[in-house]
């Protein structure tokens, strides 16, 4: 096989990673402050492709309507997921996973029911501008622009991230959060406050990587349980509350996926590899690449 095969496919697999990152990072960043483990999160990740479609049509016009849904639809989940923390989260903190996980079980069937209802069992798509419609030649193959696009994306969310959570008073207050919420709280910062926003956040990059992979693939009922898989997987390979590990953990991903469907021997089961490589890691690093043990 031509080695600018592989090198097109493998840009094609980090691509795919960056939605990936962006959806994973919110999981990560709901279990490394809150200790939630949120099942929701795909649930979310579809509404926000749902409402991009929307926002799309409503605005009738291809540039604008792309851009609108990428302001607005993640704007709508992240609302959606504080008024879901302030509801219904911050009355399990602290107790044991099998209530967070019934809770979050039930949340996705509620989500999939208020999308089928709203928008019925259609597969839809939101429409690219034409700038990004088209392809650019790498390596002598033709290599989609949208990509390029997720190529910058990705990075720049991760570097944001970065900032935010190092050189930000509410980053500083975040990690204090995690170390030590009774003692922020004696210190007469609303605790609740920063949780509720941290869960925002982290339903904001959902609806962000919904409305990513709703300008590449169609949007249909079944997105949210292929994700919320996938997300785990990064979550679990990169480290708990590592945004450098799921960054990694996306590409890697990415990239295994998308280079095994072009062989024979692995096309039938090219999604399980990921899988098959997070048990590798596991052996070694139980606690992930980038990721600490647990005390």
């Amino acid at each position: 096989m031509p080695i600018e095969t592989l090198l097109i496919q493998a840009l094609v697999g980090v691509s795919s990673g960056m939605i990936l990152f962006i959806v994973a990072s919110g999981l990560s960043l709901i279990f490394g402050v809150l200790r939630i483990i949120n099942f929701a999160h795909g649930s979310l990740y579809m509404l926000g492709a749902f409402v991009a479609t929307s926002v799309g049509a409503w605005l009738a016009n291809q540039s604008i309507g792309f851009f609108g849904a990428l302001l607005i639809a993640p704007l709508v989940v992240a609302l959606i997921g504080a008024l879901l923390e302030a509801g219904l989260f911050r009355r399990i903190y602290g107790r044991e996973h099998l209530l967070q996980l019934l809770l979050t079980y039930g949340l996705t069937l509620i989500i999939a029911d208020v999308v089928r209802i709203v928008w019925g069992g259609e597969i839809l798509r939101l429409s690219l501008p034409e700038f990004l419609s088209g392809t650019v030649r790498i390596f002598e193959r033709r290599f989609a622009i949208y990509n390029l696009l997720l190529l910058v994306i990705g990075p720049l969310i991760a570097v944001g991230l970065a900032v935010l959570l190092r050189f930000t008073r509410w980053g500083r207050l975040i990690r204090a959060a995690v170390d030590n919420p009774e003692m922020l709280g004696a210190l007469g910062v609303d605790t609740r406050r920063v949780f509720t926003l941290v869960f925002a956040l982290g339903c904001w990059l959902a609806g962000v990587g919904g409305v990513l992979i709703a300008g590449r693939a169609s949007v249909s009922l079944q997105m949210d349980a292929e994700i919320i898989v996938q997300c785990f997987a990064v979550v679990v390979i990169g480290g708990l509350g590592s945004f450098t590990g799921a960054l990694i953990a996306s590409v890697m991903i990415g990239v295994v996926v998308s280079l095994g469907t072009l062989f024979p021997a692995t096309a039938g089961f090219a999604q399980a590899l990921p899988f098959a490589v997070m048990a590798l890691i596991l052996v070694v690093r139980p606690w992930g690449l980038l990721g600490k043990p647990e005390r």
